[in-house]
């Protein structure tokens, strides 16, 4: 096989049985990518990039962070600089992010959807900037030639209550796309009642219900009918994001007696919304029982802590960090209360902190059954981690404590049509460990056990799990 370019066949594969396993049972498996932040409106209008810096940097706050590390001035990062300049910083500084997930991922992504192998620099910047423009005009790279390219089978964006899944009714009418193009409800705005706008935003979860909401019961009806329209257009998943997984033990009069005073627009106390959110998730997490739904949780991200950059270019531009605190508590009683009544629903919890990792797959391991394999998920390595040595502390941890072989794998969770070669760079990292083990006398070599644990992983245990299709 050929290694004459640094993205080749055996890359990461460091052993004769971790090549095998890739190439005979990993790389062949579709794509199931069960959490990103893709536009549906993108991939309804098949949307064609105007040049690679739209494509590659646009959104990518991954990349972002780091040239800002390098001192780059932020108008060639998101401002109004034209979009060559841009990339012509971008190639000048990927040399300096050796040893840093990004300098894998370019060349990967330069690799796979313009088969281009020179390592990116301000040297050869003027040529990949050309040859990526010149593919960029064929239909092979539009959205929708993305999603059959890279051989995505499954695909589901992130989407608000209010949202009129518009895009995804126009998707499955169209019948262009063999990707499933799948909602995924997410109700952060219906939970976060201290933030600002929260009544304005009941009044517009109301009129997309066509519920008149006054109060909680209303408001719990509302959404209800949210949850439901959802789940007739393909929604088989949930997913809610918290810095602190919130649990404090609350009544109904306690939630709606909140919910009535964050209505007429009274501050809230940090301790009444975390009673308010905890009763509310609880009455979701049923809610999604009853409709056969998985409930993602993604746990620890303190998000927007530079308040001048916040101020001048918004929300999710890569000034987020991990969270410390302690969490056993609140996951295990949460995960109780649901069990209690049989209302758990299958549930996915990601922690951005990778202290985490072990407590998470003691606590899930409290709550699995109900004749579904791995119904308590510890997710894959989230944001700060989804590269290779975080991949390998949450595998590890998974396996040593949990069991790997129910796992759903990996998700992209980004904005950019890029990143499912990320699915390529997880199977890689995950056939090198399995691979380690069989070499090292940990796994036996039987190939034909290994490599179907390997392709569960990689596909078959998500199609299973979700029930998309």
């Amino acid at each position: 096989m050929s290694t004459s370019s640094f993205i080749h066949d055996d890359w990461l594969l460091l052993s004769p049985s971790a090549q095998r396993l890739y190439h005979d049972y990993a790389a062949a498996m579709p794509i199931y990518d069960f959490h990103s932040h893709l536009n549906p409106q993108e991939i309804s209008s098949n949307r064609r990039f105007r040049n690679i810096a739209d494509l590659a940097l646009s959104g990518d706050h991954y990349k972002w962070r780091a040239l800002r590390w390098l001192g780059v001035d932020e108008q060639l990062i998101t401002g109004n600089a034209p979009d060559k300049d841009k990339f012509m910083v971008w190639a000048r500084s990927l040399p300096e992010m050796v040893g840093n997930p990004l300098y894998h991922w370019t060349h990967l992504e330069l690799k796979r959807y313009f088969g281009i192998d020179e390592l990116l620099s301000g040297e050869t910047a003027d040529s990949v900037w050309e040859r990526c423009n010149e593919q960029l005009q064929g239909d092979e790279l539009t959205t929708q030639g993305i999603l059959k390219k890279l051989n995505v089978d499954v695909v589901c964006t992130t989407d608000d209550p209010i949202d009129s899944l518009e895009h995804h009714i126009q998707i499955k009418k169209d019948k262009v796309l063999q990707t499933v193009v799948a909602p995924t409800f997410r109700p952060d705005r219906v939970l976060n009642i201290r933030d600002e706008g929260f009544t304005g935003y009941v009044g517009l979860l109301g009129e997309a219900s066509g519920i008149e909401i006054h109060d909680y019961s209303g408001f719990l009806q509302a959404v209800t009918a949210r949850i439901d329209y959802f789940h007739q257009h393909a929604c088989r998943l949930s997913d809610q994001a918290f810095g602190e997984l919130p649990h404090a033990q609350s009544t109904e009069h306690e939630a709606a007696y909140i919910f009535a005073r964050a209505f007429k627009g009274e501050e809230i106390s940090p301790q009444e919304e975390q009673k308010f959110q905890s009763h509310t998730l609880i009455k979701l997490g049923r809610l999604y029982h009853e409709r056969g739904w998985s409930m993602q949780l993604h746990i620890g991200a303190l998000r927007n802590n530079n308040a001048r950059m916040f101020s001048a270019i918004g929300k999710d531009s890569g000034f987020d960090s991990i969270l410390d605190f302690n969490m056993a508590r609140s996951l295990n009683a949460l995960l109780n209360e649901l069990d209690a009544s049989g209302q758990l629903p299958k549930t996915i919890v990601y922690t951005l902190n990778p202290s985490q990792y072990e407590m998470i797959a003691t606590a899930i391991g409290n709550f699995q059954g109900d004749g579904i394999k791995g119904k308590v998920q510890m997710g894959s390595g989230w944001w700060f981690h989804d590269q290779k040595e975080g991949m390998l502390q949450q595998l590890k941890a998974l396996s040593s404590i949990g069991l790997i072989s129910p796992f759903v794998g990996m998700l992209t969770d980004s904005r950019s049509f890029l990143s499912f070669t990320r699915h390529e760079y997880f199977r890689r990292i995950l056939c090198n460990l399995f691979g380690t083990w069989m070499e090292e006398g940990d796994l036996p070599r039987d190939y034909a056990l290994i490599g179907r644990t390997i392709e569960n992983i990689c596909y078959n245990n998500a199609d299973a799990y979700f029930g998309i299709k």
